[in-house]
Formats: structure tokens, sequence, C-alpha cells
């Protein structure tokens, strides 16, 4: 473990991921944040943009990217990060966490690991570069990584799982407008969501054989934040065998906890948390999985990998508690 600060630097920092991870970092212990770079918002204060921040930094946007920095947080839409990448050179010792979808895949992997620590915790504490997971496949992944890991996915998948309007991003479009959102709900991108991808790959890494159909019905919700995915499949067992199964897996986690009542997103916002309910069904199991989709599901899990590429405590500087009521 280093004994001194760790120097950040975050790019994109002007969106939802950009402004919850500079929440978070301001108050870890062991960061020390150099730059926020924003080429829509620089030379404006922080606080005047994530207003959540007023009084608690006098930090400016910048357009001007400090090379003397150990981690670089990207949080550029989906698709600009490979171009930012290659318009910027960066000292190889740099750490880059990678918050978009660019290096999910393994075909777009290069030399990235893809950072979802439940799954893949050695890799990333040897890493220089990080991948980090989609929100959705996150709390899906979650809901599935100890069935996957002891061959127990022996049928088709089923999922449904509505998400909060910041996943769409802080841009507006016509359904992430208020009018659009409140008192509404729609079904989008059925079939075809682009984290299905991610989550195939991560079930196969553990379980090789897998060859059945992720059927996955994405929703969007109107509320801001949060995400709750209700997961089926065929399990033969007890409840009993399958809770000890998640127990066991998840018994080193610092995030993930087995709920023996139902759960409700309200007991994850503002946490790095995922928390697992399950159901028997006569021969069906059922998972609910609930995760914030900017923390757990995005800068929270960033966190959480930066901890452990630098040998920090998993959980430090996100030790966050919710808002229940």
């Amino acid at each position: 473990m280093t004994n001194h600060k760790i120097k950040a630097g975050i790019i994109g920092a002007a969106g939802y991921t950009g402004g919850e991870l500079i929440r978070i970092l301001l108050h870890h212990p062991n960061i020390s944040i150099e730059f926020c770079y924003s080429r829509s918002q620089y030379g404006k204060l922080i606080s005047d943009i994530h207003t959540d921040l007023f009084g608690e930094t006098d930090l400016v946007f910048t357009n001007e990217i400090q090379p003397t920095i150990d981690v670089l947080f990207l949080c550029l839409p989906h698709g600009e990060t490979k171009p930012f990448l290659e318009k910027n050179n960066f000292s190889p010792t740099i750490k880059i966490i990678d918050l978009s979808n660019d290096f999910r895949l393994k075909k777009d992997a290069e030399n990235f690991i893809y950072g979802l620590p439940e799954l893949n915790k050695i890799e990333i504490k040897q890493a220089k570069h990080i991948a980090n997971p989609g929100c959705f496949a996150t709390a899906i992944q979650l809901a599935l990584l100890p069935l996957a890991k002891n061959k127990l996915l022996q049928n088709d998948i089923h999922i449904s799982a509505i998400t909060g309007s910041t996943g769409a991003g802080i841009s507006l479009t016509e359904t992430s407008h208020f009018t659009w959102r409140n008192n509404n709900a729609s079904a989008y991108k059925t079939f075809t969501h682009q984290h299905l991808g991610e989550i195939g790959e991560s079930i196969t890494q553990l379980q090789p054989t897998y060859n059945h159909s992720i059927n996955f019905i994405p929703y969007r919700g109107n509320f801001s934040r949060g995400i709750i995915a209700t997961i089926y499949t065929d399990f033969p067992g007890s409840l009993d065998d399958v809770k000890s199964i998640f127990q066991n897996y998840y018994k080193d986690e610092k995030f993930v906890f087995i709920s023996n009542k139902n759960i409700d997103v309200k007991q994850v916002v503002n946490t790095n948390k995922c928390l697992l309910y399950l159901e028997k069904h006569d021969n069906k199991l059922m998972i609910i999985s609930i995760i914030d989709n900017l923390i757990k599901g995005a800068s929270g899990q960033a966190v959480q990998n930066m901890n452990l590429l630098f040998g920090f405590e998993e959980n430090e500087g996100l030790k966050l508690k919710p808002s229940a009521y």
C-alpha cells in the first residue's frame, strides 16, 4: 500500500457519473483530485454544475490535462473513450479506469481488464487498465455469478429490469424529459440491450458450457436513480440450497448482501451495495437484485476498482448510507 495520496484526474467530469465520482473522491482519505476535465463546462465552478457539492469544494472545471497523476477516470459517452485515448498520450505508469462501454467486451478489451470485482478481483489488483462494467450488467451478473460458478445454469434466463432516468446520461433526450418520464414507464432495447454481451461473457467465464438464451427486457422508470432487476430460471434444488450457494460465493465480499426479506430500491440508493433476494416457485428460482446505477453501477464501482489497484481497503471511501425514507 502506498503511503502518499494518490493523484486522480477525471475526464468528462460534468456528467452524472463524473459528479458522483467527484463527490466520492472528495471524501476518500487517500485521494487528491488534481483536475476535473470538461469540454462543455471548463472555467466554471464544479459546485455550479454539481450543486450538491456547494460548500464541499472550490475546484473549477478545466480543459487542460495534467500528466502527473496516478489514476485517470474516463467518464466520457460511449464510443468516445477510444478516440480520446488515441488522441492523448498518457504515461504507461498511469492507471486508467474507463466507465464507458468501449473496452468491456473481449473483442474490444485490448489491455483492459473487465472490472467486476466479485468476478475478477485477482486480475483487477494486477491490472493497469480497467473497463468498468455497465449498470444493468452489474445488477444482473451479481444475481447469476453464484449459479454459474457452480455450473447450475441449465436453461434459459429471463430478466426484467427497470432503471432510473440518470441511467440515460445528463444530455436531454425525448425520453429523459420530466414531462415524458413523470407518471410513465416504457420498455426499450428489448432482447438487444448492449449489456447482454458482457453478461454473457461473464457467465461463460465461470460456466463455459452455458449455451442457452439470456432474455432481457429493460424498462425506463419514472424515478431518478436505482435499478431493480428480476431474474428467473430453472433450479431443481431447494431455497435453502440456493441461499447457501449465494452466501458461500459472497461470504468475503464487502458490498453484496443476501436478504431474507423482499427488497426495494431505496435500500441501496446512494450506496455501493447490491442486495439480493431469492424465492423458489415450483422449479423456478427468482432472484431480485438492486443497485444504485450511478454508484455500484458506475462511479462507486470505479472507486472500488481503484482501491483494489492501489492496495487500499476495498470499501475505503465507500461506506455510504442510503436514505430509506
